[in-house]
Protein backbone atom coordinates (compact mmCIF):
# COMPACT_ATOMS: atom_id res chain seq x y z
CA UNK A 1 0.00 0.00 0.00
CA UNK A 2 2.08 2.84 -1.29
CA UNK A 3 1.22 6.45 -0.42
CA UNK A 4 -0.63 5.42 2.75
CA UNK A 5 0.39 5.54 6.41
CA UNK A 6 -0.84 3.63 9.45
CA UNK A 7 -2.47 5.01 12.59
CA UNK A 8 0.80 4.81 14.52
CA UNK A 9 2.69 6.70 11.80
CA UNK A 10 -0.02 9.39 11.69
CA UNK A 11 0.09 9.58 15.50
CA UNK A 12 3.81 10.34 15.46
CA UNK A 13 3.47 12.77 12.54
CA UNK A 14 0.56 14.77 14.01
CA UNK A 15 1.38 14.46 17.71
CA UNK A 16 -1.98 13.01 18.79
CA UNK A 17 -2.98 9.59 20.09
CA UNK A 18 -3.87 6.62 17.92
CA UNK A 19 -7.25 6.44 19.64
CA UNK A 20 -8.04 10.04 18.65
CA UNK A 21 -7.04 9.33 15.04
CA UNK A 22 -9.24 6.21 15.05
CA UNK A 23 -12.16 8.39 16.20
CA UNK A 24 -11.47 10.99 13.50
CA UNK A 25 -11.42 8.23 10.87
CA UNK A 26 -14.73 6.81 12.11
CA UNK A 27 -16.31 10.29 12.03
CA UNK A 28 -15.10 10.83 8.44
CA UNK A 29 -13.03 13.89 9.35
CA UNK A 30 -9.85 12.72 7.60
CA UNK A 31 -9.96 13.07 3.82
CA UNK A 32 -9.20 10.04 1.69
CA UNK A 33 -9.11 7.55 4.55
CA UNK A 34 -10.01 3.98 3.67
CA UNK A 35 -10.60 0.90 5.77
CA UNK A 36 -9.08 -2.50 5.08
CA UNK A 37 -10.74 -5.00 7.41
CA UNK A 38 -10.00 -3.63 10.89
CA UNK A 39 -7.14 -1.34 9.83
CA UNK A 40 -7.34 2.25 8.60
CA UNK A 41 -5.16 3.53 5.74
CA UNK A 42 -4.51 7.28 5.74
CA UNK A 43 -3.06 9.03 2.64
CA UNK A 44 0.43 10.23 3.56
CA UNK A 45 -0.13 13.77 2.21
CA UNK A 46 -3.27 14.35 4.30
CA UNK A 47 -3.13 17.27 6.72
CA UNK A 48 -4.05 16.99 10.39
CA UNK A 49 -7.75 17.79 10.84
CA UNK A 50 -8.72 20.69 13.09
CA UNK A 51 -9.77 20.00 16.66
CA UNK A 52 -13.45 20.99 16.95
CA UNK A 53 -13.95 19.78 20.52
CA UNK A 54 -15.29 22.32 23.05
CA UNK A 55 -12.55 23.26 25.49
CA UNK A 56 -13.91 26.40 27.15
CA UNK A 57 -16.32 24.77 29.58
CA UNK A 58 -19.16 27.08 28.52
CA UNK A 59 -21.33 24.08 27.71
CA UNK A 60 -21.31 22.92 31.34
CA UNK A 61 -24.64 23.57 33.01
CA UNK A 62 -24.32 25.69 36.15
CA UNK A 63 -26.46 25.09 39.19
CA UNK A 64 -28.69 28.00 40.21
Amino acid sequence: MENYITLSEASQKWGISERRIRTLCAEGRIEGVTRFGKAWAIPENTKKPSDNRVKTGKYIKKQT
